[in-house]
Order: structure tokens, then C-alpha cells, then sequence
């Protein structure tokens, strides 16, 4: 076996498809549609060139023509200049007689050639056949050997191993060609060739190095010809030495007009020439373009995708852009379509809402405000969903946890599309538009590998079975790639592989997927030996697309030009293989096959259909080309250089008018890019005539009514060289049939039987089939049949299978659906929410509509067209609705329900609870929302690092805390797409004890209410406590509480020392501190300057009512509230007392365990801690009684003179 080479595609390129192929992968994609972006050859690595001849020394010497023993890249280079071959033209013949016209497509497939196919040398020089075993039919073709090509097979051609291993024969036709090498462009591995056509010579050319390592090209060159591409001329200079292009766009409505990118990672910049590439203009530009959009009409309007998905617009050609949108889904804008849409300048968009949603919209041209957005569908859909396709738009909506396939016929309402009811898609493609009818293929609920193929009637509504288990391939760039192909120039022809029974089959049908057939395989193969295949067992097998590995499968090719030829590569047997891979024509539309070719080739059209030329895929060099002017029964061989070429990819004509080819390769692995134009003027005689024409009639296996019709073409009559003018494509002639049972197809809801018939689907029940009766008095009562929307036929069974106009029935509402066109269950404060309301079955004219908002507004519609677009309502509270709809006439109703929950932004959520609180007690925790009512609010609580939260949907809970120690405390707020988050931190402790604060009243005028404020009074109330009493910093926390008045807790801890003490005795302590507070409240001594001239005093609450609070703001704790009761009690009690003892501390202890007796105040304590130098400076005071209704302001114990009693409380 050879070795394979990594020699990409070729590409045949074409006004409206390109195929692009990475050198790296050699990976396809072909893309059809208006970007103008024309598609690259990709060279071989020069490492994967370097052979020298002793690799190849089996093949004799005339392989190698031109060159001496060693390296031959010498003479190459010497020859290049002299290494046209020319044939002079007849006598008489006009250089422009024939001139470039644009190409049609070929079906929607741009025509590809493969280098690189393995060969089989054995076959080549080993001219007996082998004898077939006695297995199946199937197993004996697929397994034969490769045999030599039989001379009767061949015009003037010996053995298939005299192709390139022979001497040029004296009698070889020899090509008119010439050869120019693209000077210094040696590394250059991507090419991009424009050819426009349109009575033009001129040829524009792109090379490049792209660097596969970094993503980027390094190196690129321009290149013009205007000979057809005799010669080039480098453009370089013109352009700018240094600047480096990286693609190459043609206006698809005036191929005068180019447009050069540069790579984006040297200069931002488009050059646009107006002249064919003669000259150019650069302009700069704000942002990266990644693909570009023509408008199909206007050739100056584009669409430019930038990489941070902003669309941008130019009228200009490039010359000056416009910001039209931003955060625009890839590959989902689309240009308006004339009679269609409203204006001409229009845009449909695709843009991202949030993750996971998308919403449809159209902008005008220059204006794309907000109050210029049109939003033909109401509510969001799923991201990457929308496919704007001649008369029919398709989005996807999530409904109840599924996806929903809408379409909107003609720019009209969106309605579901209705496909039969157990399919469930998990993908759904668009694969035609064509002839007011919709192919879709669907990948249903149980399929990996396989699509179903369905087809619409005219709205693109009722779908129905089209064909099952179609094979389907990733693309190269995670596209779909299905294996349907349609056959150029006759319509309804298609092409499908099916998986049976696993295995991969081909079949064909007629009449546009009624009815499918195995292809029957040729009678004979190349030797002449009949080939024994009996369907269903064997079969011939296509490739219809090309696959991802081009040397393995083979490509399709036909033309609209030349009506019932097709060439495919393909295998005979009982199922569809990559191996053995021969060569297949038909020229009466795949009723016969005759094998042509035993290796793979790509076949081009040349004279408009006329004749083919065939290229051999090989990692060889070659000197030769097959021509056949016979619809391929037979092949003629010519040179077309002296020195064999590798080749690497092949530009056909545009319009095959020019009768001009050229092939790109190398010579060896040093030389550089060769351009071989090939002429094939010289081998015509003369124009062709109406003479030169033959009529062929259309038949499938005898039948002549096909689609309702007999269609007549005309073709060329074999083996006239002739040249085809323009004005001589192929007419033809048509005559309507007689309606029979095969022109009709089975209608929704209806499956075909074996005997042909169509009856209804057990899910399906025929009463309810309509929905005109939804908007109109009468329907099409469906016989279970309906005729293709192409099919022609007249008279004959048309009445009897065709649908009966029907008054419709009075019957009782079914069906009805209600939901928000946004597809979910929340709703926005004071914003639209749109409802769609649906109903299967019902009479419009007596059934009337009364949709129930569930806030006390209800409104009724006398039928339900009144509501296509949807019912508005705008809700004023937040709360949950519930919303109804009701469709009733004299024979019963029917209701339907859903639940709305309507909310408002959140804007914040702030977490209340104590500051510090007492082990095992129950500490309470509250939220305040704001604004305080926004709807049905979750919440999350976490409670130091616990990884799983607590959910509640009520906004105050409690905890108890185990351990002494600080602890953090976490909640989320969530409602909708919005979660708001706030956390705090808790010290626990057995015991502590608390005051309430009260401020002077200027300090409330200050009050902003924010956290960050109370935060900052806290810490200089703290300070101040400090500096006036000398308690230690750690021992204090002040919380400041929310609301008005001001007010605040101030916390005294237990102090953090080692050692141990009566508990006792730490909180006598604690008491004894909290007296030393309280006195200096009581003394106003504690105060702190708000700013300049504004001075506060805090105070120890008393008999006081509790704060108010701002309930929009926040509240207090249940806790905070209780303990500035206590302290107002405790006040009174401890004024009665002090009438009679005057040594009793102040109170508010909180604490773990209480004792059984009270206490006892021992009035000797001895120091624990120094007194900060701070304190004794502020205070120097010696006393430690305090007479709480002293005059005298300013006398105060410091704590640091009161030391906890070693001994026992005593009992009081």
C-alpha cells in the first residue's frame, strides 16, 4: 500500500458556495450564502513532499519527464518559464468569442476535487481479474481485486498502468498550457482565488502562511492576472509591503468590487478596491471583524460581526461602519427579503438577554434604538434558535421544561409547529425552503446517529414523515451534516443513505420523498463483466457529502446545465463502505449506472455540461487529465504539462464559458506555487447549433408522470465538440398528467399502509384536524391525503383525494393553552407581561375567549382571533396570581390555570439579630428587605462553615450556638434571577451584660440610615466608652440599631485571661464594670463630636418607651426590645432601692446558668489589670462608691481599681 500524503481539497469555487479546508486537518466545511469570503487551497506540508526519486524508482521513467538522475528542482526551476505546451486555436477562432459568465451552483454543492487516494499498484500492473467466490452476490463485489481497466473501456488509452508510467506517446493530445510559479511565496501554505466572470479576464489571488501553532497568518501575498492567468502580477506594494492580509471578500452583486482583510493582530484595517483588484484604498477600523453578510441586493450594504459579538453595518462598502447592536448571537442575523418584510433595510437579530436566554428582534438599518426595535415575537427563546429562510422564520420556546418549535409563514403570527405527537426532537434542522414548503430533519428521543426527514405543507405547520433514519455526521465546526443530497436541474429528485438493519443503504426518490428505491447497480463493471446484484440484498451505494477524511469517501456532483447527469463515488454490495471506492455516472437521472472509474477522481463540468474533465486523486505527481465528451461512457487522456505536477487544487471556470481551467501545485517539495492554465478552446470546433441537440425525457424505471408531469429536456447531442453559447442552457418541455393515488401524499396525522393507503395514526383523531376553524366558519376536512405542493397533475383522482371545503362543526371548546409568551411564571412589577392563548378545537364565530388576570381585571374577546398576538396586562402589586382563561359557547367550555408570581426587583437585604448572645440560648435572627414587599422571597441561612444551608421562605429565624466564640451568620435572599446576600458575626458567651444607648437628638438629623454609618457611630461611641471608663477595648462591643430614634446596645464581656476565679466572682465583676458604665452615662460624660460645632451625649436608656423603628428600613431585635423593657423596670427597682442601700451595682446580666441564690456585692476587690495611662489622666479618681444621684458631674471609679473576691458570694 502507498503511503498517504497530507494533501488537502481542492476547492472548484462558486459565486454562492465555498468550501473552506483547514491544511492541518484537511477538514471541510462547505458554506453557502452571501458572506462573499471566498474559500482557501490548502498546500501540503513541504516536509510531506520531500521525495526524491528513489522513493519512487517501481515507476518507470516516463513518470518523470523532465527530470535527471538526483535532484531535479533545478531543471524545474530552470523550466518553469518554458513550460507551456501550446496547441495553436483553429483558424478563425476569437479570443473573446467565449467570455467568463457566473457559475450556477450546483445543488447547493460546491464542486470539489481530492488529491491523495491510495492507490493499488498491484491492480495497475497486474492485468487479470479475479475470478468471484461463491458468496453472496454483494460479498463477491465488494471483496474483488482491483483489475486493470480493459482497452475497449479507453479511446486510444492502453492499460491503467500506462497513466503515468509511460513516455508522452508520439500521437498524445497535448493541452494549450502555460505555467507561471508565484515567486517567493515558497512557504506559502493557503491560497484564495476570485475569478468573477461577467466578461472578465481578471483573476485575483490570495497567498498566505498560516501558522497552525499560533492561529495567525505570518506571511501573505496578492496576485493579479488579467489573461485568464497566464501571467501575474504581485500586488504587494500596492497594498503596503508590510501589511498582512488574511481573507478576501467579493461583492456578491458586483464582482468588480473587492475587499481585503488584514490581520487584526499587526493592523486593524479593510482594503476595498472598486476595479477588479487594480487599486486600492485602505480604511481603518474600531473593532475585529469575524464574518461579514452582503446584502443579497444592494451590493454596497454588509454586515460585520465583530469578535465581542457587537453587529455592525456599512452603506458604504466598507468605507464607514455603524454600531448596530451588541451581544448578538453568532451566525443569527439575516438581512430583510424584499415583499416580505416591511422595509428593505432591515435586520433580524438573535441577541442574548441573560444565560440561557435569547430574544428575537428587528432593527432598522441605521437606527436600531429602542424605540425603533420591532419584536415579532414577544417573549424570550432559546439561545442560537432563530433561522430567518425565505418566507419562513423559526425560533425555539422552553414551555414546561421543553423546547417548543414556533414559525412565523410570511412575517405573520408564530404558531407551534404541529409534528406527529410522540416525536420528540431533541434536534431540529431547517434543510429546505424551496417551493413554499419546508424540509426539516429531526433527531427524535431515540436517536444518536440518524434523522428523520419531515415535510411541511405551504405555512411550515403540519409536518409529516418524510423519510426515517437518515445518516447524519458532525461537521468541522460542530455543525450537522445529513446525507440527503438534491439532484441539480430536475426537481424533486433527491438523494438519501438510510440506516437499515445497520447498515447504511442508498436510495432515491422522484417525487420529492412519496416514494424511495434502492439504485440499481450497473449491469456490467469497467472490465465489461456482469455484475451479479439483486436488490434488496445489493444495491449501489453514494457518497453524498464530504466527509471529514476527503481520501476515504468520494463527492457528488451534477448540474443544473446538464439535467440527469450525476457522478458520485460510491461502492456496490449489500451496504455503504470507504473502501474499494470506484467512480459511478448516470446521465437519465439514476435509473442506470455505469462504472467509470476504479480510484477515486473529481469530475468537473465543462461547455456548460457539455463535457467532463476528470482529475485523478493521487499523492503522485501527474501530467494528465481525462476528458469525456460523451456523458462519461467514454475517456480521453491529455497532457496538460510537461512536468509532472502535484497537485493541490484545481479553480474551474465561473460560468463554464471560458473553456479555462486552471490547476495549483508544486513541482517538488522546494519549488513554489505552479499555476497551470489550461485552454481547452483548441479541442472545440465550432458553436453549436440546434443540431447538436437531442431530447431526452424524464422516467422513473418506465414511468414517464412523474410529480404530476412528462418533462422533455434537451441535451447535447454525444460527441459533438461544440461549444454551448449562454443563451443555449437547457430549455424544457412539460404536459400535465392525470391525477393518480401516487401523486398524493399522506396528510398530518395519517400514516401509509402497505397497501398504499392512508389511514389515521392511533393518536390521531380526524374530527379535531383543523385549526382554520379557529379563526375562520369553514375548513379543508382532510380526506387523509394531500398533493405535493410541486406536483402538477390535472383531472383524474384530484377531487376524489382532495380535501373538501366543510362548514365547521359546532362543538365544545378543547384544547385551550395558556401560558406567557416569555415561557415562565414570574412577572415584573409594572411591566407587560403577555399572555398567548391557544385552542385545539372550536368554532370561532360561537366560541368567545374571557381571560382573568386574578388581580380583579378580566377581559373577554368575541373569537379568538382577536388575540393572535397575545393579551397585555400590567400588574400593580407584587403577589401571586392567579390567572384563568375560559373558552365557552352553547355546547360547554373549557378553562385552563396557571399561577403567576409577580415580584420586583430586590434591591438589598440586611440581617438582624444580637451581637453577642448566651451559649445554648436560642438567639433569633430577622431579615429586612428592600423594598420591603417584592414577592415570594427563598431564603438561604448558613451558620458558621456549614456547606449545606437552611431554606425558609420566611425571613426571621432562630439558632442556638453551642460554643463560646465568634460566629459568622450568612443569608441570601432570592427571588427570580436576583440573590442578594448580607453576614454577620455573633459572640458567645455564658454570660455578659448589656445596656440600651440613647443618643441627643441632633444625632438623628445625621441618621442616613445606611450600615456603614451605624458601623462608624458604634466604633467612636466605643472609643469614647474607653477613653471615660477605662474599660479594656476587648471587652466592649456597641452595636448601633437601625431606625429612629437613634439607639444603640453596648455589650460587656466576660475579660479573655488564662487562669481560673470563681464564676462567681467574673460576674461580680462584670457588675462592677457595668456600674462604672452606667455612672458615667449617667454623668454625660461619654460624648463625641459628630463634626464642628455639632456635639452628641450618649445615655443610659431609662424608663423610655421602645425606639420606633422605620419599618422600610429595618427593626429591632425581639431581644433588643426586651432588654430596653428590663432596663426601664430595672430602673425603677433599683431607684426604690436606693432609698435604702446605696451600694447595689447597676443590673441587666445576662447569663448561661443562674444561680440559685442572688449574690452578694463584696465591696473590697484588689486590682487585676494596670490602668491605662489614658483613663488615670482622664479620671484620676480614688473613690470606688458611687453615689448615682451625686450632683457632682465627673467623679467616676475607674474599673481598673475593681478586682473580683476570691472569696464565696455571700448570700444576700
Amino acid at each position: 500500500m502507498e503511503p498517504r500524503y497530507a494533501f488537502c481539497l481542492l476547492v472548484f469555487f462558486s459565486s454562492e458556495c465555498t468550501l473552506v479546508v483547514s491544511a492541518s486537518t484537511c477538514t471541510p466545511d462547505a458554506r453557502c450564502g452571501s458572506s462573499g469570503r471566498l474559500a482557501h487551497i490548502s498546500a501540503p506540508p513541504r516536509e510531506l513532499l520531500a521525495q526524491d526519486l528513489a522513493h519512487l524508482e517501481a515507476l518507470q521513467t516516463g513518470d518523470f519527464l523532465g527530470y535527471t538522475e538526483g535532484d531535479a528542482s533545478s531543471e524545474v526551476a530552470a523550466e518553469i518559464a518554458e513550460s507551456s505546451t501550446q496547441v495553436e486555436p483553429p483558424s478563425g477562432w476569437d479570443e473573446d468569442a467565449c467570455c467568463p459568465q457566473e457559475e450556477a451552483t450546483d445543488g447547493g454543492h460546491s464542486k470539489l476535487s481530492i488529491p491523495g487516494y491510495q492507490n493499488d499498484a498491484d491492480s495497475r500492473e497486474n492485468g487479470d481479474a479475479a475470478e468471484p467466490t461463491a458468496d453472496d452476490a454483494g460479498r463477491r463485489w465488494r471483496g474483488r481485486r482491483r483489475t486493470a481497466r480493459g482497452a475497449e473501456t479507453w479511446v486510444d488509452l492502453g492499460g491503467e498502468g500506462a497513466h503515468e508510467a509511460s513516455y508522452p506517446d508520439p500521437v498524445e493530445v497535448q493541452l494549450a498550457s502555460t505555467t507561471f510559479a508565484l515567486a517567493g511565496d515558497t512557504a506559502h501554505n493557503q491560497a484564495m482565488v476570485h475569478w468573477s466572470g461577467q466578461n472578465s479576464s481578471v483573476i485575483l489571488m490570495l497567498t498566505k502562511y498560516y501558522d497552525f501553532s499560533s492561529g495567525r497568518v505570518t506571511e501573505s501575498s496578492l496576485w493579479r492576472s488579467t489573461d485568464y492567468g497566464t501571467t501575474y502580477e504581485k500586488l504587494n506594494e500596492k497594498v503596503g509591503p508590510k501589511t498582512i492580509l488574511s481573507y478576501l471578500y467579493v461583492s456578491p452583486n458586483n464582482k468588480r468590487k473587492i475587499m481585503l482583510l488584514t490581520d487584526p493582530e499587526v493592523e486593524s484595517s479593510l482594503l476595498i478596491s472598486l476595479d477588479e483588484g487594480a487599486s486600492y484604498q485602505k480604511h481603518g477600523l474600531a473593532f475585529d471583524i469575524l464574518s461579514l453578510l452582503f446584502h443579497p441586493e444592494q451590493e454596497d450594504w454588509i454586515l460585520a460581526y465583530s469578535h465581542d459579538q457587537k453587529l455592525y453595518v456599512s452603506v458604504e462598502f466598507g468605507r464607514r461602519w455603524q454600531l448596530v447592536h451588541d451581544s448578538v448571537v453568532p451566525n443569527r442575523f439575516y438581512w430583510s427579503r424584499l415583499g416580505l418584510d416591511k422595509e428593505q433595510g432591515m435586520i433580524h437579530l438573535e441577541i442574548s438577554v441573560s444565560d440561557g436566554r435569547s430574544q428575537y428582534i428587528t432593527c432598522k438599518l441605521q437606527n436600531c434604538s429602542e424605540g425603533n426595535k420591532g419584536k415579532p415575537f414577544p417573549g424570550f427563546i432559546i439561545p442560537n434558535s432563530l433561522v430567518v429562510q425565505d418566507e419562513y422564520v423559526f425560533i425555539q420556546v422552553p414551555t414546561g421544561g421543553r423546547s417548543v418549535h414556533y414559525v412565523s409563514y410570511r412575517r405573520h403570527s408564530f404558531y407551534p409547529v404541529k409534528l406527529p405527537k410522540y416525536t420528540l426532537p431533541k434536534d431540529l434542522q431547517i434543510i429546505s425552503t424551496d417551493d413554499n414548503q419546508v424540509v426539516a430533519a429531526i433527531q427524535d428521543w431515540h436517536q444518536n446517529n440518524s434523522y428523520n426527514l419531515y415535510m411541511s405543507e405551504s405555512r411550515g405547520l403540519f409536518f409529516t414523515l418524510m423519510l426515517e433514519n437518515v445518516v447524519s455526521s458532525g461537521g468541522p465546526e460542530g455543525n450537522v451534516m445529513i446525507d440527503l443530497y438534491e439532484v441539480a436541474g430536475i426537481k424533486g429528485v433527491f438523494l438519501s443513505n438510510k440506516v437499515v438493519e445497520n447498515q447504511v443503504k442508498t436510495y432515491i426518490t422522484y417525487n420529492k420523498g412519496r416514494d424511495w428505491r434502492l439504485l440499481r447497480a450497473p449491469a456490467t463493471d469497467l472490465q465489461g463483466k456482469k455484475v451479479d446484484c439483486e436488490q434488496p440484498y445489493c444495491s449501489l451505494h453514494l457518497h453524498l457529502h464530504v466527509s471529514e477524511n476527503p481520501y476515504t469517501s468520494g463527492n457528488i456532483v451534477s448540474k443544473d446545465t446538464a439535467p440527469g447527469i450525476i457522478i458520485a463515488s460510491g461502492v456496490v454490495g449489500p451496504e455503504l463502505s470507504t473502501t474499494n471506492v470506484s467512480v459511478f455516472i448516470t446521465s437519465d437521472a439514476g435509473n442506470t449506472w455505469k462504472e467509470v472509474f476504479q480510484e477515486e477522481y473529481s469530475v468537473f463540468f465543462l461547455n456548460q455540461g457539455g463535457s467532463l474533465v476528470a482529475i485523478r486523486h493521487t499523492p503522485l505527481p501527474i501530467r494528465h487529465i481525462w476528458l469525456s465528451f460523451d456523458e462519461g461512457r467514454n475517456w480521453d487522456k491529455f497532457s496538460f504539462t510537461s512536468l509532472p505536477l502535484y497537485v493541490d487544487g484545481v479553480l474551474g471556470e465561473p460560468g463554464e464559458d471560458t473553456l479555462i481551467m486552471t490547476i495549483f501545485g508544486h513541482f517538488s517539495h522546494r519549488s513554489e506555487w505552479q499555476l497551470v492554465k489550461i485552454d481547452f478552446r483548441s479541442i472545440f470546433q465550432y458553436r453549436c447549433t440546434s443540431e447538436d441537440y437531442v431530447t431526452w425525457q424524464l422516467d422513473n424505471e418506465g414511468e414517464v408522470c412523474i410529480m404530476g408531469m412528462k418533462r422533455i429536456f434537451q441535451k447535447l447531442r454525444v460527441n459533438a465538440r461544440c461549444v454551448k453559447a449562454g443563451e443555449q442552457y437547457i430549455s424544457q418541455m412539460s404536459d400535465s398528467c392525470p391525477c393518480t393515488e401516487a401523486d398524493f401524499e399522506c396528510d398530518y396525522g395519517f400514516e401509509r399502509q402497505l397497501d398504499g393507503s392512508c389511514t389515521p395514526a392511533f393518536w390521531f383523531v380526524p374530527s379535531a384536524t383543523s385549526r382554520d376553524c379557529i379563526t375562520g366558519d369553514s375548513f379543508l376536512n382532510s380526506t387523509g391525503y394531500r398533493r405535493a405542493l410541486s406536483n402538477n397533475c390535472t383531472d383524474g383522482t384530484l377531487l376524489k383525494y382532495s380535501p373538501k371545503w366543510q362548514k365547521c362543526p359546532s362543538q365544545v371548546p378543547k384544547g385551550l393553552q395558556l401560558f406567557t409568551s416569555e415561557g415562565v411564571l414570574v412577572a415584573t412589577l409594572y411591566k407587560n407581561v403577555t399572555f398567548l392563548v391557544f385552542l385545539e378545537e372550536g368554532l370561532s364565530s360561537t366560541t368567545s375567549i374571557t381571560v382573568d388576570f386574578g388581580d380583579g381585571t378580566a377581559i373577554s374577546y368575541v373569537n379568538i382571533s382577536s388575540i393572535e398576538d397575545g393579551v397585555r396586562h400590567v400588574y400593580r402589586k407584587v403577589g401571586i396570581y392567579q390567572v384563568s382563561a375560559i373558552a365557552s359557547n352553547v355546547l360547554g367550555f373549557d378553562r385552563v390555570t396557571l399561577y403567576l408570581h409577580v415580584t420586583c426587583q430586590l434591591e438589598q437585604v440586611q440581617l438582624s439579630a444580637p451581637s453577642v448572645a448566651v451559649k445554648n440560648k436560642p438567639v433569633n435572627f430577622t431579615t429586612t428587605l428592600r423594598p420591603v414587599s417584592v414577592g415570594t422571597v427563598t431564603y438561604y441561612w448558613w451558620f458558621d462553615n456549614k456547606t449545606e444551608p437552611l431554606l425558609s421562605l420566611d425571613g426571621a429565624t432562630s439558632f442556638t450556638f453551642s460554643l463560646e466564640g465568634s460566629h459568622t451568620v450568612t443569608v441570601q435572599a432570592s427571588i427570580g434571577n436576583t440573590v442578594h446576600q448580607d453576614r454577620m458575626t455573633v459572640a458567645v458567651y455564658d454570660y455578659f451584660q448589656s445596656h440600651i444607648l440613647s443618643f441627643s437628638s441632633n444625632l438623628d438629623d445625621a441618621n442616613p440610615g445606611l450600615p456603614e454609618w451605624r458601623s462608624d457611630i458604634a466604633r467612636v461611641v466605643k472609643r469614647s466608652v474607653v477613653q471615660v471608663t477605662g474599660i479594656s477595648e476587648d471587652q466592649l462591643v456597641v452595636t448601633v440599631l437601625a431606625g429612629l430614634p437613634t439607639t444603640a446596645e453596648i455589650f460587656i464581656l466576660p475579660e479573655k485571661r488564662h487562669g481560673g476565679g470563681a464564676a462567681g466572682g467574673k460576674r461580680q465583676h462584670l457588675q462592677q464594670l457595668s456600674q462604672v458604665l452606667l455612672s458615667a452615662l449617667n454623668q454625660d460624660l461619654v460624648q463625641f463630636t459628630l463634626k464642628a460645632g455639632v456635639q452628641v451625649n450618649v445615655y443610659a436608656s431609662r424608663l423610655s418607651p421602645a425606639p420606633l423603628v422605620d419599618g422600610s428600613e429595618s427593626s429591632h431585635s425581639s431581644t433588643a426590645v426586651i432588654m430596653l423593657v428590663s432596663v426601664a423596670l430595672m430602673g425603677l427597682v433599683v431607684f426604690a432601692i436606693f432609698k435604702f442601700k446605696r451600694k447595689i451595682p447597676g443590673l441587666d446580666t445576662y447569663t448561661a446558668e443562674q444561680p440559685d441564690k442572688e449574690q452578694e456585692v463584696v465591696p473590697a476587690v484588689t486590682s487585676t489589670a494596670d490602668a491605662k495611662p489614658e483613663a488615670e489622666k482622664m479620671t484620676s479618681l480614688d473613690a470606688v462608691d458611687v453615689q448615682p444621684d451625686s450632683k457632682s458631674r465627673g467623679y467616676l471609679p475607674s474599673h481598673t481599681d475593681i478586682k473580683p473576691s476570691d472569696e464565696a458570694p455571700h448570700v444576700f
